[in-house]
């Protein structure tokens, strides 16, 4: 099978955020989206930025236009939920984000009436309904196929970096769980989900699909719902593996991490170098290591098994890429990654509010509505 991976501008962004609909004063999810859509469409036509339905009806996804930096990406997110806030303030809607709900129930959800969705939910049964999730997808471009396995391969030796930082789903369906990131385990149930599998260049990729697609595992690349994938039509490589950001500018952080590390990996193909990779246990490992412990994680860093913090590593990756943000201009996004270093990320924020409540789960969701509408600017620090 023969799949065109059509160029893009390198180190372009895209940004996709999920964000759920509550009620305002019970935290409860409504499903309200399709209201909604309907009520905006005609105020966002022609605009950068897109908002769209999602799996289920409590959720709606803003994406960005095509950003040369970080900046612009995130200014049309900003401008997508402004125009959300148009439609859902006045229905007494509350918006907010993290890889799950704290105490939601997948029996009160209803799914988007389209035949695709429907499709997955008959496939995939119990494991597709209780796909109570939201995440958030960066997309970066890159100018060369011969890239973008080798590329995603690197990556994958960030991912558990990348989900320390995002998790934000310490509970779900009204439990705590005891992982920081509930959702990275739940997410890869679905088929052609979890971790991309170790291939070495583009010809390997399409076997893949012609194998899944001869076997009727899928219909085309759209159905591979890897971490990282590659994603052909855009000329992009796709990042999927994080929770749902809480707040604006911890979106903007890992989009320019992920920008950062794309490019720093161009660079050294365009060199001559090989990138580096893990042993596909060592992957396996990590990615189990980030959901379990978040932040407090021990990760394998290279291929003899050096092992060191999560977020050591992440200070020494900062401090690397410097000069690469200075240039993709997203040194103040970048900033903020320091930031969630030091306060901590959503699930250890969301953990701490249901300590001081005596566990009241509710007291959780509302604080989750207060940092999504009240929270700092794209470039501010974040206030616990």
């Amino acid at each position: 099978m023969t799949v065109p991976f059509v160029p893009s501008r390198r180190s372009t962004v895209g940004v996709e955020w999920e964000v759920m609909l509550a009620d305002g004063e019970t935290g409860d999810l409504v499903p309200r989206a399709p209201e909604i859509l309907a009520d905006i469409e005609p105020a966002v036509l022609g605009e950068r930025f897109s908002v769209t339905g999602e799996l289920l009806t409590n959720t709606v996804e803003v994406t960005s236009g095509i950003g040369t930096t970080v900046e612009a990406a995130i200014d049309d997110i900003a401008d997508a939920i402004a125009a959300v806030r148009a439609a859902s303030d006045p229905r007494g809607i509350e918006l907010l984000c993290a890889g799950s709900h704290p105490f939601a129930q997948w029996y009160d959800q209803e799914v988007t009436d389209k035949t695709r969705y429907h499709a997955l939910i008959e496939r995939t049964q119990w494991w597709g309904r209780n796909m109570m999730i939201w995440g958030i997808h960066v997309h970066i471009g890159v100018d060369d196929v011969t890239k973008v396995l080798p590329i995603i391969g690197a990556l994958s030796t960030y991912l558990p970096h990348l989900q320390a930082l995002s998790a934000s789903s310490p509970f779900w369906a009204g439990e705590r769980t005891g992982y920081a990131s509930n959702r990275a385990l739940v997410f890869q149930q679905l088929p052609t989900a979890g971790l991309p599998w170790d291939l070495r260049d583009w010809a390997q990729y399409e076997s893949y699909l012609d194998d899944m697609v001869r076997t009727g595992v899928m219909e085309d690349a759209t159905e591979v719902r890897w971490d990282i994938r590659p994603a052909p039509r855009w000329g992009t490589i796709e990042i999927r593996a994080c929770d749902g950001m809480s707040t604006l500018p911890e979106l903007a952080a890992v989009a320019a991490l992920v920008q950062c590390l794309v490019e720093d990996f161009s660079q050294r193909l365009d060199r001559g170098e090989e990138l580096p990779r893990l042993q596909p246990w060592f992957v396996r490992e990590n990615k189990w290591r980030a959901a379990r412990y978040g932040l407090d994680a021990r990760v394998i860093v290279d291929a003899d098994g050096r092992q060191e913090p999560v977020v050591d590593h992440v200070r020494e990756t900062l401090e690397r890429l410097t000069e690469v943000a200075e240039v993709l201009k997203c040194a103040p996004e970048l900033a903020g990654i320091r930031t969630t270093l030091d306060q901590g990320a959503s699930y250890a924020r969301q953990l701490a509010v249901a300590d001081a409540s005596g566990g009241d789960l509710r007291a959780v969701v509302h604080h989750l509505i207060r940092e999504f509408r009240a929270g700092p600017e794209r470039r501010a620090p974040l206030a616990v």
